[in-house]
């Protein structure tokens, strides 16, 4: 090649952006002085906020949140960045300072994206879901190109916590570190590529151009460094969490003291309410919105579906003590708490002996009070429910009335009388439980049939409500044996049934049964061996889903006689996602259990059992089990209980109870937790 034709591709070279070619390749210093380039300064205008982000300070930091109303409005021009020339660098770390809200398991959420004008594609972008951080690239070597995805998993961030992230490409690999600590290295087969254009694109703060998958956290800081891997630059700090490299001036004002005549105002004040009272809702149109809890003396702010804890008083159970005696119509077996709206707080036992039945009280300065007498018939359980703005209390009877009939009663609140009033009767076999629960939009009623007679292999039903009649009306029928609880619950979209079997005629070693809703029906979901299971109890820890059983005694007239059929172990189950199904988590002994309880006190998660009896004495000790982590539920406090058959946890502005009833002796117990 000539000389002047060399000089003539090297100019064009130049006057194209392209630089020199340097060991094979390319250098980006024409680009920018590299020094810190800040994103999330480029999209706050000089002395104000861009429509769509809002100031918000937690933990002694301030961030911006951002609206999803406006995407576009959250953008600039690369060009604003890239002054020298049209490429993004081929070596660079990106820094960014985040406090990540909790989000459903499937959802992500976009920290940033740049997008070229007129195409749906990211060119570079960094996504977050629940667990992973996920960076993007397209790559553009290839006619029509292709994206590559970089996954981090365990990156976990959902802690309500703030965070810095440094993450530094390098070709092939791809280095994070996480608040300064161990940094996790990813090679991939696709290197970033080396001339990427960045012609005609935006950077677009907190999502992909579009409302979908916009980041819900508060971001403080999100910088990009060409050339070098920043961490020996950020994480030089005590305060790992926080470090900073660069961050818009109003994240960085500190209010000075005002005159003596003027209000000091801060700009992360701007539209912010509190509301007062009892648990608001918390909806779109109330997102960013504080509630103050007086009661737990906690602040609270909207996400727009939950009220996520930003400052709160944490409360220990410290010890267990007897508050009230509830003296009952007879031996009671089981119990429902529950608040009529702008009435009070109720609970309603199911008593043995008719008449005079069962009862109901209502909370009154601090105590249960007798409000209302109901004829039942050996009653085992009550449930309470609501359909649209009809309030409803459903009785299982075990036994017939003085006419032979079998009916268990669905009554319904009568506001004018202000008092429950039969609504409608349902024919029932020895009927142990009812569950209600709503599904799509509809409205359901399950109950546990025992046993007809001497058989108890036979039909429970599922009943649905039919608007138009405004009665419960047969939808489904499912074989059990001699069941006694269902319990209803719901994993993302999907609702689930289960129901413990208890005993088939000649055996309590039997299956009990977890149903899931496919097609418009119950379809069997898992079988778990149980032994006379008396009760389920799901419940979750954080992102994790737990199934309790209650087993009551192991007896099979075909086996040897146990030394005790009541001394037995009782099963917490866990979800396993990746299997589809609950595996045994931990064992528990226990004695003859009818019933768990599960419920919190500040941060800690506690399980009640309910032993009724050792074999030799009703009198033995129901205890409550605290979730210690890594090794499961450990015993906390052992109450002593007569006959214990139900377990109900409940809170009022005074504090927290449990109320548990007594199958043999005509006496329940509100024990009141006392917290530090």
């Amino acid at each position: 090649m000539s000389a002047p034709l060399l000089l003539w591709v090297i100019l064009l070279r130049w006057a194209s952006g392209g630089g020199f070619i340097r060991g094979g390749g390319r250098t980006w210093q024409h680009c920018t002085d590299l020094r810190p380039l800040d994103i999330l300064s480029e999209v706050v205008p000089a002395g104000g906020l861009a429509r769509g982000m809002r100031v918000f300070q937690v933990q002694g930091l301030r961030g911006f949140q951002l609206a999803a109303s406006r995407p576009r409005a959250l953008g600039f021009p690369a060009s604003r960045l890239f002054i020298h020339c049209d490429r993004f660098p081929e070596e660079f770390s990106i820094i960014v300072t985040l406090r990540v809200l909790g989000i459903p398991a499937k959802r992500n959420e976009y920290i940033f994206t740049l997008m070229a004008e007129g195409s749906p594609s990211v060119l570079v972008g960094l996504r977050y879901a629940p667990g992973k951080l996920h960076f993007l690239f397209w790559s553009q070597e290839r006619a029509g190109g292709w994206q590559t995805r970089v996954t981090f998993p365990n990156v976990s961030l959902a802690d309500s916590q703030w965070h810095t992230l440094v993450l530094a490409v390098s070709g092939q690999s791809f280095s994070l570190t996480v608040d300064c600590s161990t940094p996790k290295d990813v090679v991939v087969e696709t290197p970033f590529p080396a001339s990427l254009s960045v012609r005609r694109a935006s950077f677009y703060l907190g999502n992909r151009r579009r409302r979908k998958g916009v980041f819900t956290g508060l971001l403080r800081q999100l910088v990009l460094l060409p050339g070098a891997d920043a961490t020996s630059r950020i994480c030089t700090t005590m305060n790992f969490k926080v470090a900073t490299l660069s961050v818009p001036t109003i994240l960085l004002d500190v209010p000075v003291k005002p005159a003596s005549n003027e209000v000091l105002k801060y700009p992360y004040e701007t539209d912010t309410k509190v509301t007062l009272g009892s648990h608001p809702r918390c909806t779109k149109q109330e997102k960013a919105q504080f509630w103050f809890n007086a009661s737990r003396r906690g602040l609270y702010l909207c996400n727009g579906s939950a009220w996520v804890s930003m400052l709160e008083v944490k409360h220990r159970l410290d010890y267990v003590e007897e508050y009230q005696n509830l003296v009952t119509n007879s031996e009671t077996m089981g119990i429902e708490v529950f608040t009529i709206p702008k009435v009070g707080l109720f609970a309603a036992t199911a008593n043995r002996i008719s008449p005079p039945g069962s009862a109901v009280y209502k909370w009154t300065d601090g105590k249960f009070v007798p409000y209302q007498n109901i004829p039942t018939y050996q009653a085992q359980s009550w449930k309470y429910f609501t359909i649209g703005k009809k309030i409803f209390l459903a009785v299982a009877n075990f036994e017939q009335n003085e006419r032979g009939q079998e009916f268990s009663v669905i009554y319904k609140w009568s506001r004018r009388k202000a008092k429950f009033i039969t609504y409608q009767r349902i024919t029932t076999h020895s009927a142990r439980d009812w569950e209600a629960f709503v599904i799509e939009g509809e409205a359901f009623l399950a109950v546990v049939n025992h046993r007809e007679g001497n058989n108890h292999n036979i039909d429970s039903v599922i009943y649905r409500w039919n608007p138009r009649t405004g009665l419960f009306e047969t939808n489904q029928t499912i074989p059990t044996s001699g069941a006694y609880d269902w319990e209803f619950f719901t994993i993302g979209p999907y609702s689930f049934l289960a129901v413990a079997n208890t005993f088939n005629g000649t055996s309590t070693k039997i299956y009990s049964h977890i149903y899931i809703w496919l097609s418009g029906s119950f379809q069997l979901f898992q079988s778990i061996l149980t032994f006379g299971a008396a009760d389920w109890e799901v419940f979750r820890i954080g992102d994790r889903v737990f199934l309790a059983v209650a087993n009551s005694h192991s007896y099979d007239s075909g086996m040897p006689v146990p030394s005790n059929f009541y001394a037995i172990n009782s099963s917490i189950y866990e979800l396993n996602i990746t299997a589809q199904m609950f595996v045994k988590f931990q064992d528990l002994p226990t004695s003859s259990a009818l019933d768990w309880e599960f419920f919190s006190v500040g941060d800690d998660s506690f399980l009640v059992v309910a032993n009724s009896f050792d074999g030799f004495t009703f009198s033995v000790n129901s205890i409550i089990y605290r979730w210690q982590g890594y090794e499961g539920f450990v015993a906390a406090h052992h109450l002593p209980t007569v006959g214990c058959r139900d377990w109900e946890a409940f809170h009022t502005a005074e504090g927290s109870y449990l109320l548990y009833s007594s199958a043999k002796e005509p006496l329940s117990k509100v024990l009141k937790l006392k917290t530090t």
